[in-house]
């Protein structure tokens, strides 16, 4: 094997693949990336069996072949080569992998590709196509409600159903919901639900673009995203998800028009004064104001109030942690938002046309 590839394409193709290295495994090879040199290709993959993930990139070939590396010193190479020089990876014999670039030459010891595991194979027929700009949105309006307790282990995930021309993408923990719902270009025959992990749907929106398709490729208990360049592979959580609509509620018949900036950053100072064992904030809801305060022992107060549009018949004082506001309010792009809010012991809810809703649970105030 040998080639001669830029440093700009390899240091993007070791920050695609680099978080499926394998970090604590007893097989030696999943600490190593694989580097196949072939037809003007150079493609890398790295696995820990649970995900796996693949970069392609074109590159002068002078030999094909293949060899696998311990990633960490590979990518600790690559980074440290001087920019603006082309790098030469070349393997001769014995395995030894030999990188030039400049001046600078080094030399690490790899194993054969032979004891790397292969990714598996995906069907087409069991297939979908959506815009890579329209994924991202939907995985950012929902994984911040993932749940991250492990004795949890269906909701360590989000839930992704895709049924003949739409895809819906759901995250809870339990106690707030985020469930988002597209249509996609076209009709297909697909009809699936499944689970997929915290960290796929992490590795996914790390790739994302903003231009171009992504494939999703179902098989029985895997997953797979193809990109143009690149590809990603993920096992899927077994198990039952829980009911999510059964969560969601009627549309309330108060709700508290709001400008987002205003809501996110009164929440946010308000914040300050939370503790572990202290996390709910005071939301007191007025026809043409609402009043958020925090009064912590031993620590102090903050009180602040915001303009609003109130439709209900009474005041409201509810109780939310202020980080369950926060984290959907930042991710939100419209001026204006629309809190569906009815009793104090009853969820909040902010919905956006008939595609996205977030459930949050309130917290009982402090007497």
């Amino acid at each position: 094997m040998d080639f001669n590839i830029s440093k700009e394409k390899l240091v993007t193709g070791i920050q695609t693949v680099q978080n499926a290295v394998s970090q604590k495994s007893s097989l030696p090879i999943l600490s190593n990336v694989l580097i196949e040199a072939e037809k003007g290709i150079v493609k890398m993959t790295a696995t820990d069996l649970d995900i796996g993930i693949s970069f392609s990139t074109e590159a002068t070939i002078e030999t094909e072949g293949a060899i696998t590396v311990p990633a960490r010193k590979f990518f600790d190479i690559v980074k440290a080569l001087p920019d603006g020089s082309p790098i030469s990876v070349s393997m001769k014999k014995s395995n030894y992998v030999t990188i030039k670039s400049a001046k600078a030459q080094f030399r690490i010891i790899g194993l054969p590709k032979e004891e790397f595991p292969n990714l598996p194979v995906f069907k087409d027929q069991d297939s979908v196509s959506i815009e890579q700009k329209v994924l991202r949105e939907m995985i950012t309006l929902t994984d911040f409600a993932i749940s991250r307790d492990d004795t949890r282990y269906v909701l360590n995930g989000t839930l992704l159903i895709v049924k003949e021309d739409t895809i819906i993408l759901v995250a809870t923990d339990g106690r707030r919901l985020a469930t988002i719902e597209k249509k996609l270009g076209k009709k297909t025959l697909v009809d699936r639900a499944v689970i997929v992990p915290t960290k796929t749907t992490q590795e996914i929106k790390r790739v994302l673009g903003e231009e171009g398709d992504v494939q999703v490729k179902f098989s029985e208990n895997q997953i797979m995203f193809e990109f143009p360049s690149s590809l990603v592979i993920s096992r899927l959580i077994e198990g039952d998800y829980p009911s999510y609509k059964k969560v969601i509620p009627e549309r309330a018949g108060s709700e508290v028009t709001v400008g987002r900036d205003d809501f996110l950053n009164a929440t946010r100072r308000a914040s300050i004064f939370t503790e572990q064992d202290s996390m709910a904030i005071k939301f007191s809801i007025k026809k043409k104001k609402m009043v958020i305060e925090k009064e912590t022992p031993y620590i102090g107060k903050v009180t602040e109030e915001i303009e609003v549009d109130f439709t209900g018949k009474e005041d409201i004082d509810i109780g939310f942690n202020p980080r369950y506001l926060i984290d959907v309010l930042k991710n939100l792009e419209e001026d204006e938002i629309i809190f569906e809010v009815s009793d104090p012991t009853k969820p909040g809810v902010i919905r956006r046309g008939s595609e996205y809703t977030y459930v949050v649970l309130p917290m009982q105030l402090a007497e």
